[in-house]
């Protein structure tokens, strides 16, 4: 058996200009495009579509990963003020152990039984609010 050489794409590109593709005129449309012509310009079309759709989702991600940066920011100043107030409140409590130790020292016996009878008020308290 012969087998026939392999034939290039400008083999296939050649024989639809010479009419043998379909179209008669010389493989020419009504504007004097070749195929080859007609074809560049299809995928041409498409390849600016499709450009066009990745720059319209490239600004949609450039939006988002500056409202998650403004976001971050947000969260840090909002840390960071958190932060400055559980240091005032430690101090805060601080001061008021230190002052209630110097109570203690001072009143002796007495001041330490209404603090422990405080202390079981409330939790009875609470106790009937939560049952």
């Amino acid at each position: 058996m012969r087998q026939r050489p392999p034939r290039s794409n400008d083999d296939m590109y050649n024989n639809l200009e010479s009419g043998r593709g379909g179209r008669g005129g010389g493989g020419r449309g009504g504007n004097g495009m070749s195929s080859h012509e007609a074809n560049a310009n299809i995928m041409e079309s498409q390849n600016n579509d499709r450009i066009s759709e990745l720059s319209d989702q490239v600004a949609r991600l450039k939006g988002l990963t500056l409202d998650i940066g403004n976001e971050v920011t947000e969260q840090n100043n909002l840390l960071d003020g958190m932060g400055d107030s559980f240091g005032n409140v430690g101090d805060m409590l601080t001061g008021s152990l230190a002052r209630m130790g110097i109570m203690l020292e001072r009143g002796g016996a007495k001041h330490m039984c209404y603090l422990v009878a405080f202390v079981v008020f409330v939790m009875v308290f609470l106790y009937w609010l939560v049952r």
